[in-house]
């Protein structure tokens, strides 16, 4: 691993903002970590632990994946997603509701599904899982935010999550895998993997040669992208925060920390 972070060491350093990096090879056992507890604004990335509290209250029988929920006027929002635009009073179950969330990272999406579970339920979540400097007080594009603080997350509270999900042990081991395979969709491609290769190896059966599970978050200024890598056999969690630099910079440095990436892995 010494090359590839003696590579993102000198993509980092054309920078002027702030980095917080975790990388974990799960084969090999290494990992590197870099400003891993310099507190970032969360953004879109908060939707990775929200997802983790929806599959953990239906662990515990308290909703179904199965439940509907009818998107009212009141919760529609703005920024990204599309039931912005959808007729209010549409029924979605939870199951698409968190895929929205995730892949298009919609945030009316978002904010139904923090009440369903619940503010302080989505912290002790987090904190049950080691994410003990991340914190979470909002939901998405309101204009009053609560003045305790913002959604804060770390790099290393961030790959924590990540490495229970990539090894099955983040509420259970199916649920685990439905968040992966919810990651994998995500149609936001535009950081981590936006230099990678097509990931089909053969379009006639369908085979890929590898998959990104991620979520990416960005704000003017603050721009992320977190996920695990699947590269053939090899399996490595990425955790990768920027903050206080051009959004054009740092979306260059994350396609090519990506590529690197990929090119570490194979």
């Amino acid at each position: 691993m010494k090359t590839l972070v003696n590579k993102i060491r000198n993509l980092t350093k054309q920078s002027v903002g702030t980095w917080g990096i975790v990388l974990e090879d799960l084969d090999l056992g290494e990992k590197w970590v870099w400003n891993e507890d310099e507190l970032f604004y969360a953004a879109s990335v908060i939707k990775v632990p929200i997802m983790a509290a929806v599959f953990s209250a239906v662990e515990r029988a308290e909703l179904a994946l199965t439940d509907q929920i009818i998107i009212k006027e009141e919760d529609l929002v703005g920024g990204s997603g599309v039931l912005q635009h959808l007729t209010p009073g549409t029924s979605l179950s939870i199951q698409d509701t968190v895929m929205l969330m995730i892949i298009q990272s919609d945030n009316t999406a978002t904010n139904v599904l923090i009440d369903q579970v619940g503010v302080e339920y989505i912290v002790q979540t987090m904190k049950a899982v080691g994410m003990e400097k991340s914190t979470f007080y909002n939901k998405l594009m309101m204009n009053k935010p609560n003045p305790k603080g913002f959604n804060q997350i770390t790099a290393s509270d961030v790959a924590r999550l990540l490495r229970l999900i990539a090894t099955g042990e983040l509420v259970s081991p199916e649920a685990s895998e439905q968040m992966t395979a919810i990651m994998k969709k995500q149609q936001i491609k535009d950081c981590l993997p936006e230099k990678l290769p097509s990931p089909y190896s053969n379009f006639n059966n369908g085979m890929t040669s590898w998959e990104l599970a991620h979520k990416t978050g960005w704000i003017p200024g603050t721009r992320h992208d977190v996920g695990i890598f699947y590269v053939g056999e090899r399996k490595l969690v990425a955790t990768v925060l920027s903050k206080e630099e051009d959004d054009l910079v740092s979306k260059r440095i994350l396609t090519e920390i990506g590529e690197e990436i990929y090119n570490y892995l194979q």
